[in-house]
């Protein structure tokens, strides 16, 4: 792909999506819970480590292809899912998905997206397509999402798990934040619009009262009754043959459960630093976690992933593969299509371009050896 001399770097593709997008847009895809700290800390957790390079090796032909979800991605890295990218630009997620068609590169998708799941499955090509999913109250809603994307060809659900309440966003709350009358939350268009306003769920006495109205996010999305006993059994029974993993693990001790439980795999994640403001940076919860699961399923990781050579130090961390949300957002608000590509051929040229200086050839071969860890007197100690 030829370079955009306008954009060479993540940072470059956020300052030009700013200009992009609308206040109340760009306050929604960037903002955390309360103060921003958790979002702050997933990317700074990266400078915490500096990369030990070995020299003379030959590293003439790199392979940067990984096997995930049954099929090989051309670098190990996908595109999480994050909810209504229309409102980025007009195409949303079909831009997305049109972009890791192009890039051989995994795409998920949000319960919430502005487009079908079948839609953007027929825009993925052969590529693999994971349905992110709330785990509603109301199960019907959720099981014809499940029976939908098993039916469309997906290969995974992806429970978000970090939701029983919702974080406070303090942006959403001044801005009023609500989609645009044009948008719909495509998945759930036909759902029956019942009341004007949706209503999240309440109490009644010792009765709990189910959401109401359209399915929206704020109104369905938190689910404060999930558990391990009963969610993770239904969903595996519903879901099957597709895998069910869940996203929002940052403990030693829910990943042990995961496995347990028989997920067939975990992403280490904090929800971008929108649900527990001081959460645990995901690259900083991510070693306990490589170690407690200790191979018997994929760890993956988000959170910060601003640089190709952030996915080598979570690789050498551990993590098995890695997802990148905000960056993705901040292409398709730069140029659509061609902005997504934009964003993933850099991470992809950062990535590799680590590879060969760090003398490697193959992603099996990244390892803590890798790097050192800045310790809080400046100095640097080994793994």
């Amino acid at each position: 792909m030829a370079p955009d001399l306008n954009c060479l770097n993540i940072a470059e593709l956020e300052a030009l999506a700013t200009e992009r997008m609308d206040k109340q847009t760009r306050d929604y895809y960037n903002e955390g819970a309360d103060s921003g700290l958790t979002v702050r800390e997933n990317i700074a957790a990266y400078r915490k480590y500096r990369l030990r390079p070995r020299i003379l090796r030959n590293v003439s032909k790199i392979d940067s292809s990984v096997e995930v979800f049954g099929t090989t991605n051309s670098v190990p890295f996908g595109v999480a899912p994050a909810a209504m990218q229309r409102l980025a630009h007009q195409d949303g997620e079909l831009a997305t998905a049109r972009a890791c068609k192009e890039q051989g590169v995994v795409m998920g998708l949000s319960s919430f997206a502005t487009t079908t799941l079948e839609e953007v499955g027929e825009a993925c090509g052969s590529v693999p397509n994971v349905l992110q999913l709330y785990l509603f109250e109301d199960r019907e809603h959720s099981d014809k999402m499940i029976q939908r994307a098993k039916a469309a060809g997906y290969k995974a659900v992806v429970l978000t798990v970090d939701t029983p309440l919702l974080g406070r966003r303090n942006l959403e709350i001044r801005n009023q934040f609500r989609l645009p009358e044009h948008l719909k939350i495509a998945n759930f268009a036909d759902t029956p619009k019942g009341a004007a306003k949706s209503c999240a769920a309440s109490f009644d006495g010792d009765h709990r009262t189910l959401p109401t109205g359209p399915v929206t996010f704020h109104s369905h999305g938190p689910n404060p009754t999930l558990d391990w006993d009963e969610a993770i059994p239904w969903l595996k029974k519903q879901a099957a043959p597709m895998e069910v993993w869940v996203k929002g693990v940052v403990t030693a001790e829910d990943a042990v459960l995961a496995v347990e439980n028989s997920v067939d795999g975990i992403i280490v994640s904090n929800h971008g630093g929108r649900q527990l403001d001081g959460s645990l940076a995901t690259l900083d919860a991510l070693p306990e976690i490589v170690a407690a699961v200790d191979h018997r399923i994929p760890v993956h990781v988000d959170g910060g992933i601003r640089h190709g050579s952030d996915v080598f130090k979570a690789l050498a961390l551990g993590a098995d593969f890695c997802w990148v949300g905000r960056p993705v957002l901040w292409g398709l608000a730069y140029n659509g299509q061609a902005g997504v590509e934009l964003c993933l051929s850099l991470l992809m040229e950062e990535f590799r371009l680590c590879m060969g200086l760090m003398g490697v050839t193959k992603v099996a071969d990244i390892s803590r050896d890798s790097l050192c860890k800045v310790k809080r007197d400046g100095f640097l100690s080994r793994l």
